[in-house]
């Protein structure tokens, strides 16, 4: 990996690291601190059901059961628009619209820039994650309060809001992933990456050739990295440039002690060691992002720890799924809206108004695109696109395809068009054997066959007699505008 030798700055718009971004929160009063919640579910079902409701703020945990003050956990980061824009560096007044649009066509910007962006390499001395170090006999992941998220959960789970570092054998390419991360024991930790997931090709490229792939997983990082390492960042390019990018401000970075991996230098935990290969143990049930305890319990990779690496006062950045809106569905729904709409777009497909990717189906399963229909098959066009393309393929289910007057994050527009603007005998087609993941409910626990179905469904006024299709029985928005001038403070 090409790693820089300048020294940057963060420009003020953006958070250096996790603690910033906590700091920036807690000044418009979107952080809540608690104290003396039990690791034992507690911190869990307090997560969920803050992710339910509509005022959610982000809890700092600390004085955690069993552990010594200051070595904390952080979940509901990333669940409402004001603690999203403070990570993306932008306004926090913005709207979830607001969000998409200013994030729309930024993606293959951040692709294109990010060569400029490789990370600062500083030394170990000058990294706040090294301030303590444990290797050996001293290294043990229980000394941190990984939470037990959910009740038939098969652990408890250091790794929900990680990002596990591997480098490509062949190419030296580095990749972080949002990968989960099961504690089996005080020196071994579960490793769960779906197959043909980056992280996933490296160990099985470490493995063919009967070789133990080095590893390192950081557990408290710039949600920002966070969002990298769960996206579909093109091959070839690091997360760490893409993030760079994205802040116009290269990371820094400092290689760990035993491979010689680029760690974070301002995260907060890190641990360090290998997967060996041929050795598997059960891992999960795991709550996951659809919504359900899928893909069960299974053998998967182990990382063998060799080394802990923490901050003061560590803080694990969490960010527990579980039946949605849950703890990351928010930022997957805004993201993957703004870099599913470019992709369109791209793709060829004119005149697209919208784009949501809807938290209910995990900002995958439940995709809906607004055009402006300009000729007969426009409609379908979209939806065959969108559902097979590099940003909509994968764990994908329904695409709905809807007319410009609907907005597409307004799920009662949009039930309604489905309800109105469509013939289900010839309004839905269906794509066979596409690209699914274990952690889908629909695939059978155990099949080697990762694949499923999707249904395209044109929910727009048929285009052959869409000028004789009836007219809604709505006033104009410049009526009510007028209205509202008079009477507005019926509205406040």
């Amino acid at each position: 990996m090409e790693v820089s030798v300048l020294k940057q700055q963060s420009p003020a718009g953006h958070c250096r690291d996790l603690r910033e971004w906590l700091d920036r929160v807690r000044a418009i009063g979107e952080l809540e601190e608690v104290n003396g919640a039990d690791w034992n579910l507690e911190i869990g079902i307090i997560s969920e059901l803050n992710a339910k409701r509509t005022n959610s703020k982000a809890f700092l945990f600390d004085e955690i059961k069993g552990y010594p003050k200051g070595f904390r956990v952080v979940a509901g980061a990333l669940l409402n628009a004001p603690r999203l824009a403070i990570a993306f560096g932008l306004d926090p007044g913005l709207d979830n619209n607001g969000l998409v649009r200013a994030l729309r066509g930024q993606p293959r910007l951040w692709e294109a820039e990010s060569v400029q962006y490789p990370p600062v390499e500083v030394s170990n001395k000058a990294a706040p994650i090294m301030q303590n170090v444990r290797d050996g006999a001293n290294a043990n992941v229980l000394d941190f309060p990984a939470p037990l998220w959910h009740p038939k959960d098969g652990g408890r789970y250091l790794g929900t809001g990680c990002c596990v570092i591997t480098r490509d054998p062949d190419t030296g390419q580095v990749n972080l992933g949002a990968y989960r991360v099961m504690i089996h024991d005080e020196k071994t930790l579960g490793l769960m990456i779906s197959p043909g997931k980056q992280g996933s090709i490296h160990l099985q490229k470490y493995h063919a050739k009967g070789q133990p792939c080095p590893v390192a997983v950081v557990f408290g990082e710039d949600p920002l990295l966070m969002m990298a390492a769960g996206l579909e960042v093109p091959m070839g390019i690091s997360e760490y440039n893409y993030t760079g990018a994205i802040k116009r401000s290269a990371l820094r970075v400092t290689p760990s002690p035993l491979k010689n991996l680029p760690l974070p230098a301002d995260g907060e935990i890190a641990v360090e060691g290998v997967v060996p290969p041929d050795e598997v143990r059960e891992e999960g049930p795991f709550g996951e992002w659809t919504g359900y305890y899928a893909s069960g319990e299974r053998p998967q990779p182990v990382i063998r720890v060799q080394a802990v690496y923490h901050r003061n006062e560590p803080i694990i950045l969490g960010s527990p799924p579980n039946r949605p809106p849950n703890d990351y569905s928010y930022w997957r729904a805004v993201v993957r809206s703004a870099l599913l709409h470019d992709a369109v777009e791209r793709a060829g497909v004119p005149d697209v108004r919208g784009v949501w990717t809807h938290e209910a189906g995990g900002a995958r399963m439940f995709n809906v695109i607004s055009i402006t229909q300009r000729f007969a098959g426009h409609a379908r066009m979209a939806g065959f696109v969108a559902c097979q393309i590099r940003e909509g393929a994968y764990a994908g289910r329904y695409v709905v395809v809807v007319d410009d007057d609907i907005d597409p994050s307004n799920t009662n527009d949009v039930i309604w068009a489905l309800a109105t603007r469509t013939n289900p005998a010839e309004d839905i087609d269906f794509i066979r054997r596409a690209w699914s993941t274990a952690l889908d409910p629909m695939v059978r626990p155990g099949s080697e066959a990762m694949v499923n179905s999707r249904a395209v469904i044109d929910a727009c006024r048929p285009y052959e007699w869409r000028h004789e299709f009836p007219a809604v029985a709505e006033s104009s928005p410049e009526l009510q505008a007028q209205v509202l001038q008079k009477w507005g403070r019926l509205f406040r």
